[in-house]
């Protein structure tokens, strides 16, 4: 049976963020993905998204690791001539009641470290976006965007530059703690294989807490059990209506219908957020009521100018009651799995926080598994 160091199930931005940063140091890194490429499930269906970090409560490893994740990625979009645009977000209110909520907002930001944060009143909005219409605004200039492929590309040509191996078509379907390290069994390009590692990564997103439960852990006891929230985009044709992001004050499950300008140009709508039992990508909602929401900040758009895009689906802890669920990344050590990391629940800010959760599970394997 072959043997190897490091296996990290799943290749997702997360997955080969971590291939990267532990290649660097680290002979026999293994990543594992069971589609035929790279990113695509939650990583490619997404807003693409550069967040700031307003949104996540002071202290929380989502605040702490967007943050740091956002100057990161900055960081190697311009040194590695990664495109790119930093375009400032919106975060508008049209309510009494909302306008304390954005106050709330910008405090929580400031604490997070988030930089630059100004409250705008309504004529100062109308200046930025003229189409948009709102009482207050949080403008957050340090939100951008970006194509997570372009981002997957370089962490994974890293990975690669540094001596670590992707296998696709691989599904790992039976893992196992032999008490000094761990046998990997699953099928790969339709044949049984089996890898021994020493240490463990399970990154692989929407399965991550089927993974958990493989190795003996119970995810229920536990709070691992993720709930699969979809969400469905439109595209809004014709020309752009925003030139940056536009976001309500968020609601429920998630940050609301939001607009989104992609790196071509143009501008999208979504997500909302509903339960589902399947991973289905078929864009199901309709566009009324993406309409009937946009419509509160934006009072000109037309169903006329809407047309469904796409779909993502994100694993949630909280099972979309609303209330906040943090990220898990934690060394099973203390469940009898010495070299077994897992991350459970890794939805938005995920994509902007990759390099910076990259960096922490590489200082849990310096500090804690590495001998």
């Amino acid at each position: 049976m072959e043997k190897t160091r490091i296996v990290v199930i799943g290749a997702g931005v997360v997955g080969l963020a971590i291939a990267a940063r532990l290649s660097e140091l680290n002979d026999g890194v293994i990543v594992l993905e069971k589609n035929r490429k790279y990113g695509q499930e939650t990583s490619s269906h997404n807003s693409g998204v550069i967040h700031s970090g307003i949104h996540y409560p002071t202290g929380s490893l989502k605040a702490m690791l967007c943050v740091r994740g956002n100057s990161m990625i900055y960081e190697m979009c311009r040194k590695y001539g990664i495109p790119y645009k930093r375009l400032g977000k919106l975060t508008v209110a049209t309510g009494e009641s909302e306008i304390r909520e954005l106050e709330r907002l910008m405090k929580m930001g400031e604490d997070n470290g988030v930089e630059g944060l100004r409250m705008l009143d309504g004529d100062e909005v109308a200046r930025m976006e003229p189409n948009i219409q709102a009482e207050r605004a949080l403008y957050t200039p340090s939100t951008g965007i970006l194509e997570p492929d372009d981002l997957m590309q370089h962490f994974l040509g890293e990975a690669i530059e540094n001596g670590a191996s992707l296998s696709l078509d691989t599904e790992v379907t039976g893992l196992r703690s032999t008490g000094s390290d761990y046998e990997i069994s699953g099928i790969s390009a339709n044949r049984v294989f089996h890898i021994r590692a020493d240490t463990v990564i399970n990154c692989s997103g929407l399965n991550a807490d089927k993974v958990a439960a493989m190795v003996g852990l119970d995810v229920n006891r536990l709070g691992y059990v993720q709930h699969y929230y979809k969400g469905d985009y439109f595209r809004i044709t014709g020309n752009p209506p925003v030139k940056m992001l536009v976001y309500p004050v968020p609601k429920g499950a998630g940050l609301g219908i939001h607009l989104t300008p992609d790196m071509a140009g143009s501008v999208k709508m979504g997500p909302n957020a509903y339960p589902v039992r399947m991973i289905d990508y078929r864009v199901e909602s309709n566009e009324e009521e993406f309409r009937k929401d946009v419509q509160r900040f934006l009072p000109s758009i037309s169903l006329r100018t809407i047309q469904p895009d796409s779909s993502g689906i994100r694993p949630k802890l909280d099972g979309g009651h609303g209330g906040f669920a943090d990220f898990i990344i934690r060394h099973a050590a203390d469940r009898n799995l010495f070299g077994f990391i897992n991350l459970i629940g890794i939805e938005s800010p995920g994509l902007t926080s990759s390099p910076a959760i990259a960096e922490y599970v590489s200082e849990i394997y310096e500090n804690e598994i590495r001998i």
